[in-house]
């Protein structure tokens, strides 16, 4: 019996040894994510067995010689067709051509803010300058002398001017550079706003049409003037929210105008050829607020011609010098006189070419969300630390 377990116990021991020493190592791994092959050391050492006798063994040796050497073979070959890619120096990522640069969105914001808010501040002491109507009756206008005036004309004209500015707002949102574009918006709305209150306070107008009822004047009431420009501000300068007409002398030139012939520029500017029916909508629905300002007898002409050309061109040249690289150094470029260059300069500064029209969702996905359970191993990996 203890013969007999002591065999037993011999046979499992040499059994486990075997199993140990015939059990071949797990692959190791190379930089290319593929498992090492087997030295030819070990392969012939697990592969051959030891001779038992002198034919045997020269037969053995002569198949350990041509085993050798064709996996010596197989392994150059396979590393020359891979050593393109066993190891390369992967160049530094180059500088984003159109950056986001969302800090110098938000100068451009404050810009706009500040302009509008002293929009508000002029036309509250404006108001006090306009002379009255038994005064100073309205002026000439040939438009006024063929058309009569239309009660509903204006409020047609305030809600063109929501719907494109609301069409554009939701274009906006959809688009992938909107950084860059919504600094351009708000610089051209601060600057025409800007020239705005140049305008209206150097030259006051009298009223359009005797159907204006100007709110009477604070003179000295500096209290009450800080209420006007607050319910200007929180009506947005909109009579459809402010109830009927109630600061006079904003006459010189029509900020409507500047906001339907704005909000189309841009609409048209960053939207795809061929969505040609929108933009015909758009183009509508600003014209036929232009010429409601006219039949409402809100503004004067004048103040409805200025506007348009104003808006128009300086919307025309900050594209033009945005879109032609060249022109920003050229020294023979006289769109580079104008006094806003150097702040065209300071939102444009690393914007390298042409924004392309590229839609993309509002709010991404987190990468949680997109990212497959299974890993993907690549030929090329990175060096250096994971």
């Amino acid at each position: 019996m203890a013969a007999s377990e002591l065999i037993n116990d011999d046979d499992t021991a040499h059994l486990e040894i075997s199993e140990e020493m015939e059990t071949p190592p797990p692959p190791s791994r190379v930089a290319n994510g593929n498992p090492a092959r087997p030295s030819t050391s070990a392969a012939t050492a697990t592969s051959d067995p030891a001779p038992d006798d002198r034919g045997g063994g020269r037969g053995d040796q002569k198949t350990r010689g041509v085993g050798k050497h064709g996996l010596i073979r197989s392994l150059h070959q396979g590393l020359r067709r891979q050593r393109d890619y066993v190891k390369i120096t992967l160049p530094e990522g180059r500088a984003n051509p159109l950056p986001s640069e969302w800090w110098r969105t938000g100068v451009a914001f404050v810009y706009a803010l500040f302009n509008l808010f002293m929009t508000t501040v002029i036309i509250t002491f404006i108001h006090e300058r306009v002379p009255d109507k038994s005064v100073s009756p309205p002026l000439p206008d040939k438009f006024f002398d063929y058309l009569d005036r239309v009660p509903w004309a204006f409020t047609v004209t305030e809600v063109n001017g929501l719907l494109l500015c609301a069409f554009w707002f939701i274009q906006w949102l959809f688009l992938k550079h909107k950084s860059i574009i919504a600094r351009r918006c708000f610089f051209l709305i601060g600057t025409l706003y800007m020239y705005r209150c140049v305008t209206m306070y150097v030259t006051t107008l009298p009223v359009p049409g005797r159907h204006m009822v100007c709110a009477p004047k604070l003179y000295n009431d500096s209290t009450g003037k800080v209420w006007r420009i607050l319910r200007l501000i929180s009506g947005g300068g909109l009579s459809i929210t402010t109830g009927p007409h109630l600061m006079c002398g904003d006459f010189l030139y029509s900020g409507h105008t500047v906001m339907l012939t704005l909000s189309y520029l841009f609409i048209k500017e960053y939207s795809p050829r061929h969505m040609w029916y929108y933009h015909w909508l758009c183009w509508l629905l600003s014209v036929s607020g232009v010429v409601c300002i006219l039949l409402g007898h809100e503004h004067y002409s004048i103040d409805v011609v200025i506007g348009y050309f104003v808006t128009s061109r300086i919307f025309w040249w900050y594209h033009t010098m945005a879109n032609t690289h060249a022109l920003r150094e050229d020294p023979h470029n006289y769109l580079s006189k104008t006094w806003w260059n150097c702040v065209f300069h300071f939102l444009e500064r690393n914007v390298q070419g042409v924004v392309p029209v590229v839609f993309c969702w509002p709010v991404s996905l987190p990468p949680s969300c997109t990212r497959t359970p299974c890993e993907h191993y690549s030929m090329v990996q990175r060096e250096g630390p994971q």
